[in-house]
């Protein structure tokens, strides 16, 4: 571990928090540049939201949102003609920090006027979700899912899922949200990080029991009753891609920001942890995104009152261990040179045997009473190094062997096979359609101007318009300029940085939807946007091959 950065260059670097934590200049970090702010819950729902305007059926598994403060007039307004229109419709919400984490700060409410409207509603905004009043219980339980995407690569797009996740589960018996259990949150919060605190949490160092437990489990016994569960997974891996679809145009602008491209940069792979609600009817519902997920293996014992003990959580190790280790082994750089040289993955994370034998030397002296706990913690790290498959017995060791190193089987073959599945590009034909979004943030990059920004200036606004030809006698240029100043000048309102007046990716959207709309009125939206897209690309490809027979000539 390197606290404060490192001078020599690494192939992985992995970082804590975010792609800021240190400046790097080459080799492959395990953060995005910008999603930590990405997957956030309000720009989360903003973007699920811009996906749901477009494609209102493929975006049905996002629960219907409200941003507060500046949507609270709109979100009493909708709910009230809701209610009119059906007088039945009684309806519970969700209320969630934006910046919040492992439930802090999450409350339920029946109705609009029962939201908290105290000062830190400005200065901590927060989501208002419809709260899914039936979802799927087992034994009494709801419980959420957390499941572990790789995003290897954002251009090309390349996911992979974990083919197992893990289940969380509430530790008192669920019953449909009332005015007297709304406070009960071991009851509607599945968050580990609360139900660890009822008395009631159950560790088990099995996979089908306890309060924490596989998803494969569930699947098991869903499957013994008849489930489709391989439709399940099929709706599973689709919200996974079109969720990661609707946020790739906002980190595609964070990336071309902070890795600017011609120049000399790292590339970027990232752990996601989706959480994932199934509905009474197996429909899965995204809660939302985690940019950090925990990967801890392990949990806290209290052994006695004030005195706790770190002991290993199997059902963790299962799941985390596999997932690290094999996004490491997608994000191999010895990969490609394998055919032509001897080096492979375990050169740079592989303990030789000489530390190995060290290692087990040092267990062997310390087994005495007086250095029982750093025996266990070296016991331990052993342990989780076998797990990863990066270390060998002597016996094992690859290099033993004096055959060719073509006959020899690597360290790789030692490994089980792949827990990590992609999913895209792979499924990619039944998804690329939705991939419009993408199409805009790529001409708002390109009209950027100055490398290393977010926003978009009124000349590159302007510059926009005038080379996609979308200015003429009933859009003026002065309608232009309109145009942009309300529309930024309410998004840049909404936002932390108040002074800076120049256009967001949102507000870019926003303003192209105007256009398509203005342009297209026949068509439906995702038509009018596509078209819009089209004319754009056809339009600045013609510019530029007239600018490459000007140069030629």
């Amino acid at each position: 571990q390197f606290p404060f950065g490192r001078r020599l260059p690494c192939d992985i670097y992995w970082h804590g928090v975010s792609f800021h934590d240190s400046n790097i200049f080459s080799g492959q970090v395990n953060k995005f540049p910008g999603m930590t702010e990405t997957v956030r819950k309000i720009t989360l729902s903003r973007a699920m939201r811009t996906m749901q305007d477009l494609f209102p059926l493929e975006y049905n598994f996002y629960p219907r949102s409200w941003i507060l403060p500046e949507e609270l007039p709109l979100f009493v307004a909708e709910v009230r003609m809701m209610k009119d229109s059906n007088p039945s419709w009684k309806p519970t919400f969700i209320v969630k920090p934006d910046g919040g984490c492992q439930g802090d700060g999450i409350y339920l409410i029946k109705d609009p006027s029962d939201i908290r409207l105290t000062g830190s509603i400005q200065s901590r905004p927060a989501v208002v979700q419809e709260y899914i009043c039936k979802p799927l219980l087992v034994d009494k339980l709801k419980f959420d899912i957390r499941l572990y995407v790789l995003l290897k690569s954002l251009e090309p797009l390349e996911i992979y899922i974990a083919k197992d996740g893990l289940s969380r589960f509430c530790t008192e018996p669920y019953q449909e949200p009332t005015l007297k259990n709304l406070q009960q949150v071991f009851m509607h919060l599945t968050n580990y990080s609360l139900n660890i605190h009822s008395g009631n949490f159950i560790h088990s160092d099995s996979a089908n029991t306890g309060s924490k437990r596989t998803f494969s489990s569930i699947l098991c016994r869903l499957s013994s009753r008849g489930a489709d569960v391989k439709k399940l997974w099929s709706d599973i891996i689709s919200l996974v891609i079109k969720t990661i679809i609707a946020l790739t145009p906002e980190l595609k602008v964070y990336y071309q920001s902070d890795i600017p491209a011609g120049k000399p940069g790292p590339t970027c792979f990232q752990i996601l942890g989706f959480d994932i609600l199934l509905m009474k009817d197996l429909k899965p519902m995204l809660l939302e995104v985690n940019a950090n997920p925990s990967m801890r293996i392990e949990h806290e014992q209290e052994l006695s009152p004030g005195v706790f003990e770190n002991v290993p959580s199997p059902v963790d190790e299962k799941v985390k261990v596999a997932v690290i280790r094999d996004t490491l082994r997608l994000m191999d750089p010895q990969k490609k040179k394998r055919k032509d040289t001897h080096l492979s993955f375990h050169t740079y994370l592989l303990i030789f045997p000489t530390q190995l034998q060290s290692l087990l030397a040092g267990i062997a002296r310390m087994k005495d009473k007086q250095h029982k706990h750093h025996s266990l913690k070296l016991s331990l790290k052993l342990k989780f190094y076998l797990k990863l498959g990066l270390c060998q017995s002597s016996e094992q060791a690859p290099g033993a062997s004096e055959e060719p190193p073509d006959a020899a089987p690597g360290p790789e073959a030692a490994l089980p096979s792949l827990f990590l599945k992609q999913v895209f590009p792979k499924y990619a034909r039944h998804f690329s359609y939705l991939r419009l979004v993408d199409r805009v943030a790529a001409l708002f990059i390109r009209f950027l101007g100055v490398k290393g920004t977010t926003k978009l200036g009124p000349t590159g606004f302007r510059t926009f318009i005038r080379n996609c030809k979308l200015s003429n006698s009933n859009f003026s240029m002065a309608a232009v300029d309109i145009l942009y100043i309300d529309i930024t000048r309410r998004w840049n309102s909404m936002g932390i940085d108040h002074k800076d007046s120049r256009m967001c990716l949102q507000a870019f959207v926003e303003a192209f939807f105007c256009l398509a709309q203005k342009k297209y009125k026949a068509l439906p939206l995702h038509k009018q946007v596509l078209s819009l897209i089209e004319l754009c690309e056809c339009r600045l490809a013609a510019l530029h091959g007239k600018r490459l027979v000007w140069g030629c000539g």
